[in-house]
């Protein structure tokens, strides 16, 4: 090979080098601002103030643990956020979830959904969307046979608010 082509080559290959660098450090911007900038789960023992949230708590204290909550942290669509919800078992022979309740801090119409529960269950999960009015909290809380509770929040950012008629 002459050395005009080794020196091509050599350039050829610095700049597949620098390209592979530099997307690499780009992917792990990315991945830093993702991570920066989305919305954690809501600090343990700390709800949002919702009135009927309030009431259902009636008083209680629930405990943040054997429930989850997932949510995407962005939502493009605020007319179909997907939600799954579980709750870790086995409850028996000791109590059970006896409903789950889900609350939008910033919605019209702040109670979701309620979901009961008349005999216990191996497991619970629930797959459903729901429709939120802008960037809030969701919580969802779990009360168990005996008046406990478990409790579950994270904030969603919506691009795209799904409750534009007050519904």
């Amino acid at each position: 090979m002459s050395a005009a082509g080794e020196a091509e080559g050599g350039a050829v290959t610095m700049v597949a080098a620098h390209a592979r660098v530099r997307r690499r450090l780009l992917q792990a911007a990315g991945a830093l601002a993702l991570i920066a900038c989305g919305p954690a789960r809501a600090a343990d023992g700390v709800l949002p103030a919702i009135p009927e949230l309030t009431k259902f708590l009636a008083l209680r204290s629930p405990r943040w643990e054997r429930i989850r909550l997932d949510l995407p942290r962005l939502a493009d669509n605020g007319f179909a956020v997907p939600m799954r919800v579980t709750v870790a078992g086995p409850f028996a022979p000791g109590p059970f979830v006896r409903t789950i309740a889900v609350f939008a801090e910033t919605n019209p119409v702040p109670d979701l959904a309620v979901f009961e529960f008349p005999q216990p269950l191996e497991r619970i999960e629930i797959d459903t969307r729901i429709r939120l009015a802008g960037t809030q909290q969701v919580v969802v809380v779990a009360e168990l046979t005996d008046g406990s509770l478990l409790a579950a929040a994270m904030e969603v950012v919506v691009t795209l608010a799904g409750c534009m008629d007050g519904t």
